[in-house]
């Protein structure tokens, strides 16, 4: 009779657990992304005044000034990072940058693979002679060596105008414009198209060595760069800049800089 019993609630046992359901195990929670403390700016260091290195080797500059301003307010830190220029979009794909901050020209060509903040400057891709040239405007420019920034807008600006650059004898390019500039004083190069910000800087500290014309190849704007999926540092950045305008921040770091308020 017990072995009756037992083999009896054995079998209701059964039953009962092949009846129940076994509700299947919550997945575990996505863990939450790490909160951003830090930002990395890619720049070239050889770009007076936006962004270079001073007599100490520390990165000075109005661009760095601006970085850090916006950075301050974002709370985070900000980290600086010298890369080739030419290679700046491989750079802000891959990952290696967060930002380009470095007088970046706001093109139509870049949207494609960078998305910008507003401009916060106006620039002008401007053309550097030596003192006493016979080039006089852009048609004299015609036969000639000229020199330019490989990777810069100055490329892209001068290739816009088609027949001022097919008038050229050649257009050679060079790392950065500090290069293209010397080229033009020891006379390799007899004309360099450069940012406006730049060319000035170098031509106010040799007025006897270089001139600027009047002509120039067109206005432009600078933006911020960052991954075009990256919405919410572009929209912090965005704030920031917004912010630095309206409470004169940034238009001091631009007198400091410049000698005069030239935030857009």
């Amino acid at each position: 009779m017990k072995k009756i019993a037992a083999v009896a609630l054995l079998t209701l046992g059964a039953v009962l657990a092949g009846c129940s359901k076994q509700e299947p195990a919550a997945p575990a929670a996505a863990p939450a992304p790490a909160a951003v403390t830090k930002i990395v700016v890619g720049l070239d260091d050889n770009f007076p005044p936006m962004g270079f290195r001073d007599e100490k080797n520390e990165l000075v500059g109005f661009d760095i000034d601006m970085a850090k301003e916006a950075a301050k307010r974002l709370g985070l830190e900000v980290e600086f990072k010298p890369i080739d220029w030419s290679a700046k979009e491989a750079e802000l794909s891959g990952k290696r940058v967060d930002a380009l901050w470095n007088g970046l020209t706001i093109t139509e060509e870049r949207r494609k693979n960078i998305a910008f903040t507003a401009p916060y400057m106006e620039n002008h891709q401007i053309i550097v002679v030596p003192a006493g040239s016979a080039i006089k405007a852009k048609a004299d420019l015609a036969g000639k060596v000229v020199g330019a920034q490989e990777g810069s807008s100055a490329v892209d600006a001068i290739k816009k105008e088609e027949a001022v650059f097919k008038s050229f004898k050649e257009l050679k390019t060079f790392g950065d414009n500090v290069t293209a500039l010397m080229d033009l004083s020891t006379g390799r190069l007899e004309a360099v198209v450069v940012d406006e910000v730049v060319g000035r800087y170098y031509v106010a500290k040799k007025p006897d060595q270089y001139a600027v014309l009047d002509d120039n190849f067109g206005t432009e704007e600078y933006g911020v760069g960052v991954r075009k999926d990256d919405a919410e540092l572009l929209g912090k950045l965005d704030k920031a800049l917004g912010e630095m305008k309206a409470d004169g921040a940034a238009a001091k770091i631009a007198e400091q800089w410049f000698g005069k308020n030239i935030i857009k």
